[in-house]
């Protein structure tokens, strides 16, 4: 028998996100995994310098032994060591790569630490397929925190593509547990804001517009809707980039966002438009948490003490991704299912999670009866 647990990188999504959560898990439950296949489904498979960087540090983080780890191979195996150490750590990717990627793999490992961890996180803040800093703070974390956790984040210097240089501080404040979290319900929404900005040589009119796309959009599901227009200060963000990042809060504390950037050749109103319109959607089929989120709570849902269950629009397969990964290593049990309570059948929408730690496993049904029963 195998003293690795065996994980095919090509199934389902086959994309980078398998490297982070199998890795992120094995560091934090000590279970030693071969990744083999790694990246298998994109147009240059194998680790780039990004997964490198993120691998490398949470090896540090917990003193791993890692092998397989040079540009672009495809299998790697990690043995981790048995706890992951408070303390200072500095990762940076030397290009444009996203930071926010860098903590989707570190931070569920700082969270379980013994004891306080910085991280020092360098590259681009602000990036194609990947979240937008601005989102982590302030959108991201506001769910993220109803599962216990107490996090700092400083943005020192912002990281555009292609050159990167973005600088990022996070503070982090372990927890002995997740605390197991219910978002079904969202309510009224109670206000729709964001940021638009441009950076460098970029004129201020393009955050303008770009603001003026949300509104058109957002307009008819919220009239009052609080964009803040800036240009970035030329010392913390000195290259051209412009972006805009809009989310809502509902009632019941939902927090959900979009964002886009802006890229060459793009009218400024068409890309506000278009995280406009990720927005509405997300407003318009009641979801509690949106599309970045989702797949990234499926670590957080697999180790809290309970039971856990989150109203998505749909389950992407980017998510469906991550939770074949979370049941493999953690044994938390997932299941996903339309909501009861509405009348329109589509695709998937809930995600229920008895975290590896919860003893129950008769579910979802005793939920919804539970729920009948009170009302």
């Amino acid at each position: 028998m195998s003293e690795f647990l065996e994980i095919d990188g090509s199934i389902l999504e086959g994309g980078g996100q398998i490297l982070r959560i199998s890795i992120s898990l094995s560091a934090i439950l000590c279970v030693p995994i071969r990744i083999i296949n790694i990246r298998a489904k994109r147009s240059k498979p194998g680790l780039a310098a990004q997964h490198l960087v993120g691998i490398k540090l949470v090896a540090d983080m917990c003193g791993a032994k890692l092998t397989g780890a040079d540009m672009g191979s495809m299998e790697i195996t990690f043995i981790p060591g048995r706890k992951i150490r408070q303390g200072h750590y500095v990762a940076d990717t030397r290009t444009a790569g996203s930071i926010t990627l860098l903590l989707q793999v570190a931070l569920p490992c700082a969270l379980m630490a013994d004891g306080p961890v910085t991280l020092d996180l360098k590259g681009g803040t602000n990036a194609e397929m990947a979240p937008q800093i601005d989102y982590f703070t302030g959108v991201f974390m506001t769910t993220l925190m109803k599962f216990g956790v107490n996090v700092d984040v400083k943005v020192h210097r912002r990281g555009y593509y292609p050159k990167g240089g973005g600088h990022v501080t996070v503070q982090v404040e372990p927890v002995q547990k997740f605390q197991a979290v219910k978002l079904i319900e969202r309510g009224k929404l109670v206000k729709v804001y964001g940021w638009s900005f441009v950076a460098g040589t970029l004129p201020i009119k393009l955050a303008h517009e770009m603001a003026d796309g949300v509104k058109e959009i957002i307009s008819p599901v919220h009239e009052s809707i609080d964009i803040q227009i800036y240009k970035e200060n030329s010392k913390t963000a000195p290259d051209n980039c412009s972006g805009i990042i809009v989310a809502c809060e509902s009632e019941r504390g939902c927090a959900l966002g979009a964002d886009a950037l802006g890229r060459r050749g793009a009218a400024p109103d068409h890309v506000g438009r278009q995280a406009g319109l990720a927005l509405r959607e997300l407003i318009e089929c009641g979801a509690c948490v949106d599309n970045y989120a989702q797949d990234q709570m499926i670590i957080y849902m697999a180790l809290a003490e309970g039971e856990s269950i989150l109203k998505c629009a749909n389950i992407t397969l980017h998510t469906e991704t991550a939770i074949h990964i979370a049941q493999m290593i953690s044994k938390a049990k997932f299941v996903m299912y339309d909501d009861p309570d509405e009348t329109w059948t589509g695709e998937q929408n809930i995600m229920h999670c008895l975290g590896m730690r919860h003893t129950n496993r008769h579910f979802p049904s005793e939920y919804w009866e539970e729920k009948q029963r009170e009302t």
